[in-house]
């Protein structure tokens, strides 16, 4: 593995002070950022189907997505990055959850230095769309209705994961949420990393720069009056009941985003 697209530790957009008449135009409108996205999705399910959609070909697909973004005047602010690398096992990368970007965004950040999948939705491996790309990372697939079931199919699977060599990315919200309560942040994540033994990376983000849509969720509008904020936090071992520790993660998000809102 190596450093990927981001050899530094910290990331931040550089902000054109004067964007072209093509900018203002084409580039930096929602229609072309839309027409973009719908491009990389259409080629990557192609790839996934014809079974040539690799990690490569994920974080390089990823990393596209990353450009629009930026191309349509999204701003990135990304630190903490070398805490990506510090732990020599696999690690459990547990994150707050507001849009669609992360999904996106995370794989191109994180893939070209580590094996990595996630914990997703099952109506994400059912969606016409995206199911078959989804399918080739070999995710952990929960439902959200029977919360006993989605425990046993993170643990076992996670753990099995996790021997193999492969990090995993987990939002413990139940669904994407521009506002951050920390009673809806389960622990499933501190737990399976008790288990397999691994270290956890807390992880903070504020994307509420890519919104929801009204008729297609992942197609929202885009405001680039908000910076796009991620920190990865130092790795650390689950030592006791995991209590303490999930507090932890909490503390670590709720403090971030309280930094990034002032």
């Amino acid at each position: 593995m190596q450093q990927g697209y981001f050899p530094s530790d910290i990331y931040t957009t550089q902000v054109k002070t004067k964007p072209s008449l093509w900018d203002k135009l084409i580039t930096n409108s929602r229609l072309y950022f839309t027409v973009k996205y719908a491009m990389v999705v259409f080629r990557t399910r192609k790839e996934a189907i014809r079974k040539v959609y690799d990690t490569v070909a994920w974080h390089k697909s990823s990393y596209d997505i990353f450009r629009f973004i930026e191309n349509t005047g999204g701003r990135f602010n990304i630190t903490g990055m070398e805490n990506i690398l510090k732990s020599e096992k696999p690690v459990l990368f547990i994150s707050n959850h507001m849009s669609t970007l992360e999904t996106m965004i995370f794989p191109c950040i994180i893939a070209p230095r580590r094996e990595v999948t996630f914990v997703v939705k099952e109506s994400l491996v059912k969606h016409p769309l995206f199911k078959d790309v989804m399918l080739s990372r070999n995710p952990i697939v929960v439902g959200r209705s029977d919360p006993r079931k989605d425990l046993e199919a993170v643990m076992n699977g996670g753990a099995e994961l996790l021997a193999k060599g492969f990090s995993i990315v987990i939002f413990p919200q139940s669904t994407r949420s521009l506002e951050f309560k920390p009673e809806e942040f389960n622990s499933i994540g501190v737990k399976l990393a008790k288990k397999a033994g691994v270290p956890v990376v807390p992880v903070a983000i504020k994307t509420d720069f890519w919104g929801n849509g009204k008729l297609i969720k992942e197609l929202g509008p885009l405001d680039r009056k908000k910076t796009i904020h991620i920190k990865f936090g130092e790795p650390f071992s689950i030592t006791g009941n995991g209590k303490e520790e999930n507090s932890r993660i909490i503390s670590f998000i709720q403090s971030s985003l309280a930094e990034w809102n002032k």
